[in-house]
């Protein structure tokens, strides 16, 4: 029997959410490792406490989960410590960075597998095959270095999540209290995270599932994940759901079941779609779905560009008269639909560029007319393009490239770029991100999200009227006053913290 460490780095400055990636891996090996679980979102110093459990036990195995972003800010100095320190211990990582930038994570020297999409079956066997030293070349979703070569094993079949172990919440809760998990957000006071599924059945080129899940995807029932949620209400108090499914709404059939067995328990509840399916789903379901206690959705518009849709590969019917048709249908069932958008996305000339940036603005206000309580994300295009694509093609043409190295993960701005914020790529003029900027703030000043649950009424309207004019007339350059507001009030936008 190994003894496991499983590290899940800080993902937000606040409101932590259970770490249902480590859970799931640990549920894996219930009963037959023994396991310690870190979360470096409820440490002050993790690196420290891990540490101390490397002091006190005699640790096996390093297990990291790893999201692009800020888990990188914990993952690679931690990780890059431990093999220094503790050259003997086997380190694993999961999760969509090392599975979609496998060579620099491997090239690093520091961490000796991958686990490549779901581990449900690949953790254990690896475990098993580490234990007694034995070939790991026909475990599925495994990727590694072998004669200075990577190696990828094949994929796994999605496995039946009905079929697999339930999460060891209460092993969980013996590390950390639970009910530091839930947070009180716009769906209500004690927010439960959940993810119901695996994978998506679309192909968009942009999207770093693609290459881990190729269109797949696997979903557990209505009733297993109403028994789950049920469990997490009556003892921890749980009160509300976010579904962390990368699309909760695939099957009708599957929602609309859910949406009933919910209802009773009065929960709020929000998960992600895609519009071109949920637009195929019947008022009566819509209806169903609104009043079990669903208060948003959130959905990739990306575009309203029919032709920048279709390089983006969207993978399904998805139009900008279908997107705006849409935002106005929904709003008739009181739920609020969360429309995402990637502004700055690659094009063979600069105008062109600037072009789309600007005619995506004109959209923007388009749906907020036909449905004003539209909540409008906005995200620079960053390149995760899926190889092969139109768009993979345009970003390779441009000349941008990801880094080499690790640690440049790390660096101030690459961080940046990852929050989609302050992108390096060469498309993207100094102007252009200062129009996107300029344009989200002011539309930020003139429509407040509801999801912040800290700011005010009063502080809402004193915002809508500072920022009516400019909204209005399109006067977006310089809106130093909304920021200076936005600061002071510590305004809180979900495309960085979610609720």
């Amino acid at each position: 029997m190994l003894k496991v460490l499983l590290f899940n780095p800080r993902a937000a400055k606040a409101k932590p959410r259970i770490p249902n990636s480590i859970l799931q891996v640990a549920a894996s090996i219930e009963g037959k490792h023994e396991y310690i679980i870190v979360d470096g979102n409820l440490e002050s110093d993790p690196s420290a406490k891990i540490k101390d459990y490397f002091s006190s036990h005699k640790i096996d195995v390093f297990g990291c989960t790893v999201m692009p972003g800020p888990q990188l800010k914990q993952a690679i100095p931690i990780t890059k410590e431990i093999r220094q320190l503790h050259p003997e211990v086997k380190i694993i990582w999961g999760g969509y960075f090392p599975s979609n930038q496998p060579k620099t994570v491997l090239n690093s020297d520091y961490v000796d597998y991958i686990v490549n999409g779901p581990g449900d079956n690949t953790f254990p066997q690896l475990l098993n095959s580490i234990e007694i030293n034995a070939d790991v070349s026909e475990i599925k979703n495994l990727i590694y270095k072998k004669d200075k070569k990577i190696v990828f094993t094949k994929k796994e079949e999605l496995l039946d999540l009905d079929k697999l172990p339930t999460l060891p919440y209460e092993k969980l809760n013996s590390f950390y209290s639970i009910k530091k998990y839930l947070g009180n957000t716009y769906l209500g006071k004690k927010t439960i995270a959940y993810h119901s599924s695996f994978g998506c059945p679309f192909t968009c080129s942009f999207c770093a599932v693609v290459p881990i899940y190729n269109a797949r995807w696997k979903g557990r029932s209505a009733k297993g994940i109403y028994q789950d949620i049920k469990y997490l209400k009556e003892n921890f108090g749980g009160d509300a759901i976010e579904f962390h499914d990368n699309n909760f709404f695939v099957s009708e059939k599957r929602t609309v079941e859910f949406a009933k067995l919910i209802a009773p328990e009065k929960m709020g509840w929000w998960g992600e779609a895609r519009i071109d399916t949920m637009d195929k789903y019947s008022d009566e379901s819509l209806r169903i779905i609104s009043e079990s206690g669903c208060k948003m959705i959130f959905f990739g518009a990306e575009t309203g560009n029919d032709a920048v849709l279709k390089k983006m590969d969207k993978g399904g019917t998805q139009t900008g008269e279908q997107i705006l048709r849409f935002a106005e249908r929904i709003g008739k069932f009181g739920i609020i639909p969360e429309y995402s958008f990637v502004l700055g996305t690659p094009a063979d000339t600069e105008e062109e560029v600037n072009k789309q940036i600007d005619d995506d603005i004109t959209f923007i206000k388009k749906i907020k007319e036909a449905n004003p309580d539209t909540e409008i994300i906005i995200y620079t295009y960053s390149p995760v393009p899926t190889e092969g694509s139109d768009m993979y093609e345009l970003v390779k043409r441009s000349g941008f490239k990801f880094p080499e190295r690790i640690e440049d993960w790390i660096s101030p701005s690459w961080e940046n770029f990852d929050l989609r914020k302050n992108p390096l790529t060469p498309w993207l003029k100094p102007y252009m991100i200062n129009k996107i900027r300029n344009f989200e703030t002011v539309l930020n000043g003139y429509f407040p999200t509801v999801s912040d649950v800290q700011f005010s009424d009063g502080q809402k309207k004193f915002m809508r009227f500072y920022s009516a004019l400019r909204y209005k007339t399109g006067t977006y350059q310089y809106p130093i006053g909304i920021k200076a507001f936005q600061k002071l009030w510590k305004y809180r936008q979900p495309e960085i913290e979610g609720f």
